[in-house]
């Protein structure tokens, strides 16, 4: 709440500078906060009495969207990328997708491997397990295993994480 939505009879008040200038009643408030050409800014209504303050409102909302942007601009999306095998996957195939599995571990994503059975390919699923953990080992120098490779309805999904 500002200026004249603060309908409170008294507030302890805090100057532009930080400064307590004291509990004072809410029309004083916004006489003095209009004398220095600033606004009355409700900063702690829960407190007792509620606990107000000086400053240009304008101003502090334009730093808080800088800082919130500042902070977005620091941040990191982390991406999941699939990679699709199937349980009859040759040893060169492998390799190919180990390579891209690499380059986007490298690039700080994380790695969804899944293989789809399809038929009665369900019935090998050890050699499925078998692929993976292979799968594994070979990209152990720039990722972890996220999670353990999982059945998920007709296909067993593991998860990579690139290494901290």
């Amino acid at each position: 709440m500002i200026n004249e939505q603060i309908r409170d009879k008294e507030v302890r008040l805090i100057d532009h500078d930080g400064a307590q200038i004291g509990i004072v009643s809410s029309k004083e408030a916004q006489k003095l906060a209009d004398e220095r050409k600033l606004d009355l800014v409700k900063i702690a209504p829960n407190a007792k009495p509620p606990v107000c303050r000086i400053m240009d409102y304008g101003k502090y909302r334009f730093d808080q969207a800088k800082k919130e942007k500042e902070a977005r601009k620091k941040q990191k999306v982390i991406d999941t990328k699939e990679l699709r095998l199937s349980p009859s996957i040759d040893t060169h195939d492998v390799q190919v997708k180990v390579k891209k599995a690499i380059e986007f571990l490298k690039n700080g994503d994380k790695v969804k491997i899944s293989i789809r059975f399809r038929g009665r390919e369900i019935g090998h699923s050890k050699t499925a397990v078998a692929i993976l953990d292979d799968f594994a080992a070979q990209i152990s120098e720039f990722g972890v295993v996220d999670k353990a490779p999982k059945m998920e309805a007709k296909s067993l999904v593991m998860f990579l994480a690139p290494k901290a």
